[in-house]
């Protein structure tokens, strides 16, 4: 037998045996890990469970259209863009609001899978109200990080919805769930459409537009109001989620300075209407903030009349629509103004 030869079969023995030792290891790791729990969103190891994720959407061909908003903890989404949500379902289309963590640490003397489970239970309550869809990742409150699989995971969740419009935080806020968030969808975007990125979920054939939620950051870059809302018609029903948020508003969440909640019923609503009153004004500060883009899209004399409002940047990253195609998109702006925007406003 030459060198060569003796060389060859060392090497195949050596192959076999390996092999044969990597399926041994792939044996005993599905044994054991069948026995563990289920992975979470962000491939780390589920501890609670804040709601079952719904199976896939099918994707409805009936013409009206489809939406999908990220907020990162169960009550983002219904802050920012509940009363847009309610118009749309009015008129038949599709909303669905995903909270991307579970909200697990976000009270003052409560935590872990009892108040994950109570937020879900929450946000499934605004979304009866809205006529909308409501979904909780199981992702521990603080922990997102903007890693590869949780790309994937936002990537399908956009597919799945077969979204017209995807909403979003920006990437520059006080929060780090928040900002990654924001870098998660930003990086889904393009990613939607390209075929073998999850092939598993069929790849969008048109690039969604892309929005994120106003915000009063400055740096490294001020919000800019390409889309304002008004909401007067569906303010009721966005004051009514606030009330179903009562972990987070009425007991004040986890750093609202509340650490004792009124025992007398009197002293109870006093604190009810007060926090309604706050987020009554927090609501119409948006009005008032860009009443001058209210204008470009509802002509001055009705916008002077708009109380209550909800604002949206456009994304460069998703597909960049005209003013016509957010008209078609946003079908509650006056037909008959049909001028040119005011700075800052899509063009």
């Amino acid at each position: 037998m030459t060198l060569r030869n003796a060389d060859r079969m060392a090497r195949t023995r050596w192959f076999v045996a390996g092999a044969a030792a990597m399926g041994t290891f792939i044996i005993l790791s599905g044994a054991a890990a069948s026995r563990q729990p289920a992975p979470r969103r962000d491939g780390t190891t589920t501890r609670t469970q804040a709601a079952k994720t719904p199976a896939p959407v099918a994707r409805a061909d009936d013409g009206k259209l489809r939406i999908i908003c990220f907020g990162a903890h169960p009550d983002d989404c219904e802050l920012r863009a509940a009363g847009v949500a309610a118009l749309w379902t009015a008129n038949g289309h599709h909303v669905k609001f995903v909270s991307v963590t579970n909200g697990d640490i976000g009270h003052w003397k409560m935590a872990g899978g009892p108040l994950a489970q109570r937020r879900a239970a929450e946000v499934q309550r605004c979304a009866d109200i809205l006529g909308s869809e409501a979904e909780v990742l199981d992702i521990h409150d603080g922990e997102l990080l903007p890693t590869l699989e949780n790309r994937k995971t936002i990537t399908r969740l956009i597919r799945e919805w077969n979204a017209d419009i995807v909403m979003c935080h920006r990437p520059n806020d006080y929060h780090p769930d928040h900002r990654n968030v924001g870098l998660l969808v930003q990086d889904a975007a393009y990613m939607v459409t390209v075929p073998f990125f999850c092939p598993d979920v069929p790849p969008l054939e048109k690039n969604p537009v892309f929005l994120y939620f106003e915000d009063r950051f400055q740096k490294p870059n001020p919000f800019a109001a390409d889309v304002v809302v008004a909401i007067d018609d569906v303010i009721d029903k966005k004051l009514a989620c606030v009330e179903a948020l009562e972990s987070q508003f009425y007991e004040g969440g986890c750093c609202s300075g509340v650490t004792r909640l009124p025992d007398d019923p009197a002293a109870q609503a006093t604190r009810r209407r007060d926090v309604l009153d706050r987020f009554r004004n927090r609501f119409a500060s948006t009005a008032d903030r860009f009443r001058r883009e209210l204008a470009g899209w509802y002509g001055d004399e009705a916008a002077g009349g708009i109380r209550y409002a909800e604002a949206f940047e456009i994304c460069e990253y998703g597909r960049r629509p005209t003013r016509e195609e957010l008209q078609q998109l946003f079908p509650f702006f006056a037909e008959d103004v049909r001028d040119a925007p005011p700075d800052g406003a899509a063009r």
